[in-house]
């Protein structure tokens, strides 16, 4: 269900509540719990608490990287589609130009400043934080997780 809230630069990140506030922070205890019993009784089962806790901190912290990695590339695919239909030559044949952060940043450019943004991407070589700040009119990812 997408967000109520218009979007903007000052509030697009996503945050997942169940994710960020239940699941990271219940696994970052375990393993300080998992340290802090390795050391007040040390030997080879509170080691081995450790270093499992420690995996599955990784694991779930890599699972959700590997959702957002996909996400990315997506966004890319959508945004060189949207750019290849948007823009005028030669524009169009820069659109290679463009970096994967660049392109994600370019999805919340309304289609009315797309042509003058990208071309000021391309030759002012802006970063995906400095093409966020220039947009005027926030065209929203309310599907982003």
């Amino acid at each position: 269900m997408p967000d109520t809230q218009s979007q903007s630069y000052s509030n697009h990140t996503r945050w997942d509540p169940p994710f960020h506030f239940f699941i990271m922070p219940v696994f970052v205890a375990t393993v300080i719990v998992a340290v802090v019993h390795a050391i007040r009784w040390p030997g080879f089962h509170t080691a081995w608490t450790v270093l499992l806790s420690i995996a599955a901190l990784m694991l779930v912290f890599k699972t959700r990287m590997y959702a957002l990695r996909v996400q990315d590339r997506v966004i890319r695919l959508e945004e060189r589609l949207r750019l290849a239909n948007a823009l005028s030559e030669p524009l169009r044949s820069r659109i290679g130009e463009l970096s994967e952060s660049q392109l994600i940043a370019l999805r919340f450019a309304s289609d009315d400043e797309l042509e003058s943004l990208v071309n000021e991407t391309l030759t002012r070589k802006l970063s995906a934080k400095e093409i966020k700040q220039s947009i005027k009119n926030w065209r929203g990812d309310y599907l982003r997780v």
